[in-house]
Formats: C-alpha cells, sequence, structure tokens
C-alpha cells in the first residue's frame, strides 16, 4: 500500500511539474496572438484607407504583405497552441485512465474488506477472538490489530472519496482543454481563410504593378537613395554628438569607468561615467522588453535588407524600422535618458536621438517635437508628433544603435 501511494504521490507531482509551464507556454502565446490580431486590425485599418484613395498602389502592396507575414505569424502561433493542447489532452488522459485503475482497485480491496468485517461482525467473536489470547501482549496486539484494522478501513473509504474527487477534477479540466482546442481549430481555420484572400489580393495588386515596372521600379530606387542618404546623416549627427558628449563627460570630472589605457578616447564610442555605465546596463537588461515607440501602430517595414514585396530582386536596406500608425499619433521614448540631439532633416523629417549609457533611440519623422537637447525624459513620454504624408500615410522610423552600430530593434521592443 505505501508503495502504491508513493507512485501515486510521483505521479502528481510529474503530472503538475509539466502542466505548469504549459499553461505559462499557453499564456504567452494568447498574449502573442493578441498581439498580432492588434497588429493586423492597424494593417487592415491603414490598407482601408489605401483602397479608398486607389492611387498609392505600392502602399497597398506593402500593406498587404505585412498583413500576409502578420497573418502567417498569427497560424504559426495558433498551430503551437493546437500542439501544446493536444499534449495537454493526452497526458489528462493518461492521469485519467491512472485514477480509474487505481480507483477500481481501490473500491475492490474496500469491497472485500467489508465482506469479511460482515462475517466477523459479531461483538461475542471479537470478545473470544481477544480472550482466547496465551498472554497479556498476545491480548494487548490482538486489540491493536483490530484498531488498526478499522483506522485502515477508514482511511481506504476516506482515499476512495479523494480519488473519486481527483477524477471528477481531472475529467473536468480535459473537457475545458478539449473545448480549448475547438475553438482554436476553428481560429485556425478563420485564419486559413483569411491568408488565401490575402494572397489572392497581393497577387492581383502585383499584377497591376508588372503593367507599369520601370515606374514603379525607379520610385522604389528614388526611396532607397533618399534612406541612404539620411543614414549618412545620422551616422553624421551621432559621431558628433559622441565628440561633444565625451568632452563635457571629460570635463565634469566625474570617475570615467571605461576610459581606454592610451588616454585617446575612440571618436566612434561614448566614453561613460558610473551613472552612463549603469543607465547602459539597465537598457541592455530590458532588452525584449522595452515598450513601443508608439501607443498603436505595426512594423512596416523590418530591419536589414530584404526582398521588395513586389520585385524580388530588388533589395531594400533600413537601418532600423518603420512603424505605421494613425494620424496624429505621437513618438515615446522607449526608455529613460537625456535627449542627445533633436535633428531637423528637412521641414517635415526631424529626428530625436535619446542617449542611454552608449546606446541610443532613435526617432524619424517627427513633424514637431516636445523636447530639446539635455532634457531628461522617461520610458513612454511623449517626444514629438510623427509627421502625416499628403495620402494620409503617418510612419515613423525606429533605430537602436551602440555607439554609431546599428542593431536589430525587433529584438529589443515587447512582442515587435
Amino acid at each position: 500500500m505505501h508503495k502504491v501511494l508513493l507512485t501515486i504521490f510521483f505521479f502528481c507531482l510529474a503530472t503538475v511539474a509539466w502542466a505548469q509551464p504549459n499553461d505559462e507556454k499557453q499564456r504567452q502565446l494568447e498574449e502573442r496572438k493578441a498581439q498580432l490580431q492588434k497588429e493586423i486590425q492597424e494593417v487592415q485599418l491603414r490598407l482601408q484607407e489605401e483602397k479608398k484613395k486607389e492611387k498609392n498602389i505600392l502602399g497597398q502592396i506593402a500593406q498587404q504583405n505585412k498583413k500576409i507575414q502578420l497573418s502567417q505569424k498569427l497560424i504559426n502561433t495558433t498551430s503551437k497552441q493546437k500542439r501544446l493542447l493536444s499534449d495537454d489532452i493526452y497526458l489528462k488522459q493518461l492521469e485519467i485512465n491512472k485514477l480509474n485503475r487505481e480507483l477500481k482497485d481501490l473500491k475492490t480491496d474496500y469491497s472485500n474488506m467489508i465482506v469479511k468485517s460482515y462475517k466477523s461482525r459479531s461483538e461475542q467473536s471479537r470478545y473470544m477472538f481477544i480472550l482466547s489470547s496465551q498472554n497479556f501482549l498476545q491480548a494487548y496486539k490482538r486489540m491493536q490489530y483490530m484498531k488498526q484494522y478499522a483506522s485502515f478501513r477508514k482511511m481506504q473509504g476516506d482515499e476512495i472519496k479523494v480519488k473519486t474527487n481527483q477524477l471528477s477534477q481531472a475529467t473536468t479540466v480535459l473537457e475545458v482543454k478539449k473545448k480549448e482546442k475547438e475553438k482554436v481549430l476553428k481560429e485556425s481555420e478563420q485564419e486559413k481563410r483569411e491568408y488565401e484572400k490575402d494572397k489572392a489580393e497581393q497577387q492581383r495588386l502585383a499584377k497591376i504593378v508588372q503593367k507599369d515596372k520601370k515606374k514603379y521600379a525607379a520610385e522604389i530606387k528614388k526611396m532607397q537613395a533618399e534612406t541612404r542618404k539620411i543614414d549618412k546623416q545620422i551616422q553624421k549627427m551621432i559621431r558628433e554628438a559622441i565628440a561633444a558628449a565625451n568632452k563635457k563627460a571629460a570635463a565634469s570630472g566625474k570617475t570615467i569607468v571605461n576610459k581606454p589605457s592610451s588616454g585617446a578616447a575612440d571618436p566612434s564610442k561614448f566614453v561613460l561615467t558610473t551613472e552612463g555605465k549603469e543607465l547602459a546596463d539597465n537598457f541592455k537588461a530590458s532588452r525584449g522588453r522595452l515598450p513601443w515607440p508608439v501607443q498603436k501602430g505595426f512594423v512596416s517595414l523590418g530591419y536589414g535588407d530584404q526582398p521588395h514585396p513586389s520585385y524580388p530582386d530588388l533589395t531594400v536596406h533600413n537601418s532600423g524600422v518603420e512603424i505605421t500608425t494613425e494620424s496624429g499619433s505621437n513618438a515615446r521614448a522607449v526608455f529613460a535618458g537625456e535627449v542627445l540631439q533633436v535633428q531637423v532633416i528637412n521641414a517635415n523629417n526631424k529626428a530625436v536621438y535619446i542617449q542611454h549609457g552608449d546606446y541610443i533611440t532613435v526617432y524619424l519623422n517627427l513633424s514637431s517635437v516636445a523636447v530639446g537637447k539635455g532634457d531628461k525624459v522617461s520610458a513612454k513620454q511623449s517626444i514629438g508628433r510623427i509627421h502625416t504624408n499628403s495620402s494620409g500615410k503617418s510612419v515613423m522610423k525606429f533605430l537602436v544603435l551602440q555607439n554609431t552600430t546599428t542593431l536589430n530593434p525587433q529584438s529589443w521592443i515587447s512582442n515587435m
């Protein structure tokens, strides 16, 4: 009996140990799905606006392509949910089967015990069992045996109740898991239907573009040339800002924690005071958990080199991420820091540089700015209004750098 109880204990422990990580994964997947669904809604809203104009075909293709990418991620997330639920259902069914077997054995043992108790129910036979003892010690042991027997019978009855309750709870959980899986399966089918519709629409738009390929290809190359020009301006501005910040740090008299042995500071790296080093460490520790630089929006163009959705042979470069948001939206700081510089690229494109130790976050395409050089800012603080172009589109470019090295912002921002 002792071995059986130990086996049950360790099985339950293993089941709980498995269930807890799975429940946490399910929660994380639900959060990821909610974020993806929110982004898809934002894309759909912007796409409807583009369609109303019926002018910017490239804009429509970009939005449609992003929606397809998000839909694919949503389908993948739902597939992971299905696999986890299937694992949970399988394990829960194993647990129920085991509980059923144990309950059956307990009931059989208990039934046999009741029969034996019934056959020896006479008080006289119990007294005779004790009185027929050869000595006092044997009589005492027989009395203890009878007490233990009665106690064991009660314990078995209680265990049957516990097992019955466990079985009922496990069955309820199983039914909930099965309903969750049915819901996820329906969502999956709907997601696939939407995905196929989006693919068909993308192909329709691609055919329109192919009719006037030269015109659109020239438009894309022009935009890329403008992007490269702005990237050079950003690098120039950062190098100048690093030089000015290093000069200021040297004159402050504060302790420098990364002072080079040669005595000459690297013009492409910040020299850090104790406070600056602490800020940089805190920023680094927040990787993957930083808030979005806008309240609402979606990533319409990711980081790095990537093929254009309409012309796979044409590579598009992006030193940050482009986030499409609604008209009138504000940019907001993703982490506490100090405004390193405010740059005017052109009348409708201002940039705010915020320093976090030797890290910099850059917010581009702002029509107006609410902060100035040297200002201290906090996380989620509004720093300026995002420019809305003549076609009603609001896109902010966001960069993350360590000194002069650009990093992928998507690995820094939560659920990006």
